[in-house]
């Protein structure tokens, strides 16, 4: 929840101006977290884990036997009869308190899993989302193109009827036009794709309307990136937990290389001898019993050892590995994120300046002048723009997702 808490106020930060926008994708990541069956199935098996701190903590069972003398055995007090006993062995001291520290450890550390799952399930239904935000702006974009070259194609053919143009420029005003009708219908049905995988991730129906956010803002300022965060990221914590779970699984161990102590009773049936008096005569046995159990072949518990020891060291080599893999995503994020921005300014410059050619060419039609191959030029670079102005700020958000999944 305190991730979750972090990556809304990020959210609304750089979307404050689409609040109810960033609302809904705030509801897409909670329903994500309460029906993604990959969820389910980490905590389902973080339960199992945990369950089992009742399973080790009991103590072997007890021994119960009863024997029959089929050739009774005289005594001085009688003939004995039959033989009952009990035994109940006892783990050394503290060794159950140590089993269930290990159980515990360990799901302390599968605990984890759900954590990371989490984080990367946020990570992928945010930048799903980005990507149908991306699909539909471009959508809108052609489509404003199209109706623009409609329009040319209004200015081409009275340009024909008066012999200052050729049915050639019209005809090549239609042919860009199918173009773009052509990527458009693309484009709807890779949002029908992006949108099924995004139902996925929601464990819901496939064909459940997504609403998308009608657009996106580049940031002015960018949100400070706490790197230092990334030493505690839950990947990293894994493995710590898993080195911990191997100290207390050595403690464990030890302990039970320890002997174990059993207590018992037997009790023997004993049958008055007939036609005496006595003391004792027919008195019964009653044998208290203190046996230990003594590892003295420990090579297994040697054994055991030196694998927790090598074990331990794997898994400072894995956590190093892994950090060293996640400085450098975030190194990459951080840079692309910076290339996003950039990409943005320069294609927003770019597209002002190309507005401005095309307010030049309409200028010239007025006066009676015009190059539809320069307008289809100006067209072709104006759609350019525009889809740079898109893919850099889907870029800038889908980095950012991933810089909080690493830092937060």
């Amino acid at each position: 929840m305190k991730i979750l808490i972090k990556y809304w106020f990020f959210i609304v930060f750089i979307c404050i101006s689409n609040f109810t926008q960033a609302q809904q994708l705030q509801s897409l990541i909670d329903d994500a977290f309460a029906n993604n069956p990959e969820i389910q199935k980490y905590e389902l098996q973080y339960k199992i884990v945990a369950e089992k701190v009742n399973e080790v903590n009991n103590i072997p069972n007890t021994e119960f036997g009863v024997g029959y003398f089929v050739s009774e055995p005289e005594t001085r007090t009688g003939a004995q009869r039959f033989k009952v006993s009990a035994k109940q062995m006892l783990p050394w001291f503290g060794t159950i308190t140590l089993r269930e520290n290990y159980v515990t450890s360990l799901a302390d550390t599968k605990y984890q899993d759900i954590v990371i799952a989490k984080r990367k399930l946020m990570a992928s239904v945010s930048q799903s989302y980005y990507n149908l935000y991306t699909n539909q702006a471009k959508q809108l974009v052609l489509s404003e193109n199209v109706t623009l070259l409609k329009t040319y194609e209004t200015m081409a053919l009275t340009s024909v009827e008066v012999g200052k143009a050729s049915a050639v420029d019209v005809l090549r005003l239609q042919m860009r036009q199918n173009d773009l009708q052509q990527l458009k219908e693309v484009l709807e049905q890779q949002f029908l794709s992006e949108q099924t995988y995004l139902n996925n991730l929601l464990n819901r129906e496939n064909g459940v309307q997504i609403t998308i956010i009608d657009s996106l803002n580049m940031p002015k300022e960018d949100l400070e990136i706490n790197v230092e965060n990334l030493s505690v990221h839950p990947e990293l914590l894994k493995f710590d937990k898993l080195y911990h779970s191997i100290t207390e699984s050595e403690l464990l161990n030890q302990k039970e290389s320890s002997p174990m102590i059993g207590f018992g009773l037997d009790y023997i049936n004993v049958e008055p001898r007939p036609d005496m008096s006595f003391s004792d005569n027919g008195k019964d046995i009653v044998m208290p019993m203190v046996s230990v159990s003594i590892p003295i072949f420990n090579k297994k518990y040697k054994s055991v050892t030196k694998q927790n020891e090598l074990q331990q060291q794997e898994i400072n080599y894995q956590k190093q590995e892994r950090l060293n893999n996640l400085e450098s995503l975030l190194d990459k994020a951080i840079n692309e994120r910076i290339a996003a921005k950039i990409s943005y300014i320069t294609a927003l410059k770019n597209l002002k300046q190309a507005k401005d050619a095309e307010q030049i060419l309409i200028k010239s039609y007025e006066t009676g002048t015009i190059n539809f191959n320069d307008v289809l030029d100006i067209q072709e670079l104006q759609l350019k723009f525009q889809i740079n102005q898109i893919e850099a700020v889907k870029n800038y958000y889908v980095q950012s997702t991933i810089i909080n999944y690493l830092t937060d």
